[in-house]
């Protein structure tokens, strides 16, 4: 039993759809469930489509008739006979999305986005299996949503894994008696009203990894646009490496300093019980890749991890004491209220500096609701740069022309809150 997971960019077009069937063609009589995310950039589509409708932007229609040409484009690539059953069924699809934007919203944003963009993984699966079928490839179609429970952190959605791996082992492994393959969802959930649930923006990798968990499998292989993990993002360097193989530890650590090549729920589930990942690429799927597993090999490279668009925080209490742990449950009590994640956190004496994603209007309700109790000091349009297993002279490389704003240091890792410095 295997589990496989192609992201958008595996699908993006007609030609992509066609490479997903000539990898699963390389594992003939195998059992494989195949997770497949939205197509190309279709859930950044539907996050423009939810504000679209909630906040009135502009005009919502307009930009779900953008959605579904795009997706009945590569329909007429892959199935050039339009009385071919696909068509019908993309059809009532979207109708569902075209009746949740007729009507006023009547809940929160946060449950509207998850009704609405939880569908491109709907279409593209459909999509996908539709073709597999068609040239040869059997295979059942499920929806995830029946499998995957979550409680209602709309967005967020929290798995309830022994309900989740006993609707698995119920519904789901006895299909397997039938097909060889089984296509189904990344990226959402249900929940106990039927409602559903997303998992976190690029949570199709989290998905592959709770459905691996549930079925035992033998291993999980996510299937990216790039040879395998590399030490750096190559929008940031010309010059990467490919790491070879990875614990599940410094896995867990490079995901969770915000390393975007897996999400960083993946990890622990599959190290539970002992699950290999491989991390490979879909234009060279007979090339190795990293492999992820159990083990005390240490990198002998430096992995360097940059995210932009940050805001640094300091808190400090309006009266002249020191922060103490009553402020600290007040203040991170603000932060788990607004949705806001910290991705780094100082302590001093009177201040309480940490560093988060720019929301912007988060970051604002944030700020406002602080202010009621302490003095709040921000500085925006920063980086956030980690580098694990640093050594002093790439830091120095790293840091040239940069202001420090803060800074922390363990035995293997070194983050810096930074900003360009301004010429005089």
């Amino acid at each position: 039993m295997q589990v496989f997971k192609f992201g958008g960019a595996s699908v993006k077009d007609a030609d992509g759809v066609k490479n997903v069937a000539e990898v699963l063609k390389q594992f003939p009589s195998q059992k494989i469930s195949v997770v497949i995310s939205a197509m190309g950039k279709t859930t950044n589509a539907l996050e423009r489509l939810a504000k679209a409708y909630f906040y009135k932007f502009e005009n919502a229609e307009k930009v779900l008739e953008e959605i579904k040409a795009y997706h009945f484009d590569i329909c007429h690539h892959l199935f050039p006979a339009t009385s071919h059953p696909i068509y019908n069924d993309l059809e009532n699809t979207f109708v569902e999305l075209y009746w949740i934007i007729e009507d006023e919203p009547t809940q929160g944003f946060d449950f509207e986005y998850d009704q609405i963009v939880s569908m491109g993984e709907i279409i593209s699966t459909k999509i996908v299996s539709a073709y597999l079928n068609e040239i040869g490839l059997k295979n059942k179609w499920i929806d995830v949503r029946g499998l995957i429970q979550t409680d209602n952190s709309y967005r967020e959605g929290k798995v309830d894994f022994e309900l989740t791996e006993s609707l698995v082992k119920r519904d789901l492994l006895p299909v397997f008696n039938s097909y060889d393959i089984i296509v189904t969802q990344g990226f959402i959930g249900g929940t106990s009203e039927n409602f559903t649930t997303t998992l976190g923006r690029e949570g199709s990798d989290y998905t592959a990894s709770i459905l691996a968990y549930c079925l035992n499998a033998h291993n999980v292989t996510i299937w990216k646009d790039v040879p395998g993990v590399l030490n750096a993002d190559p929008k940031w360097f010309s010059h990467t490496k490919k790491i070879d193989e990875l614990s599940y530890h410094d896995a867990i650590e490079l995901t969770y300093y915000g390393a975007t090549v897996i999400h960083p729920k993946t990890i622990k589930p599959l190290q539970n019980k002992n699950i290999p990942l491989h991390v490979k690429s879909f234009l060279k799927p007979k090339d190795e890749g990293t492999v992820i597993r159990d083990g005390e090999k240490r990198l002998n490279i430096p992995s360097y991890i940059f995210k932009i668009d940050q805001v640094l925080i300091s808190i400090q209490p309006k009266d002249f004491s020191f922060i103490a742990e009553d402020n600290l449950s007040d203040i991170f009590e603000v932060f788990s209220k607004h949705g806001v994640k910290i991705n780094l956190m100082q302590l001093s004496a009177i201040s309480f500096s940490v560093c988060c994603d720019d929301y912007s209007e988060k970051i604002k309700a944030l700020v406002a609701e602080l202010q009621q109790q302490f003095k709040v000091l921000y500085n925006s349009g920063l980086e956030l740069m980690t580098v694990r297993y640093y050594t002093q002279e790439t830091l120095d490389i790293l840091t040239t022309n940069k202001v420090i704003l803060l800074e922390q240091r363990s035995r293997f890792t070194v983050q810096m809150v930074m900003k360009n410095e301004i010429a005089e």
